[in-house]
């Protein structure tokens, strides 16, 4: 096989995986939206996957030191902001304000 037809073949291969994988997704959730479990884990995952990231977020968190007053009052701010105005975007930058501003103060010389 020549170069050009190896690269062409080639270059036609990825298109049609990539394509394959493109309308996979779209293919599979027709099916599972009439489904009773994937309709109960959209209500109960969204909050699942906030505690397990909240947990290896702090897990290695020292805290004995002074260093754990920016991340605690960072998540103390995040979930603060999002009780009161159930807005994701400014309960996640105000939560990454607080903890940079913090971090940096604290961590500053």
């Amino acid at each position: 096989m020549s170069d050009t037809a190896y690269a062409v073949a080639a270059v036609l291969v990825s298109a049609a995986v990539t394509w394959a994988l493109r309308a996979l997704p779209f293919a599979a959730s027709a099916p599972l939206r009439a489904s009773g479990t994937v309709r109960y884990l959209s209500t109960r995952m969204p909050a699942g996957v906030m505690v397990i990231l909240v947990a290896y977020c702090l897990r290695d968190l020292p805290v004995t030191e002074a260093r754990v007053l920016a991340p605690l009052t960072a998540l103390a701010v995040t979930v603060g902001l999002h009780l009161w105005r159930r807005n994701a975007l400014l309960s996640i930058l105000g939560g990454t304000a607080t903890h940079v501003v913090l971090a940096g103060i604290l961590f500053a010389g």
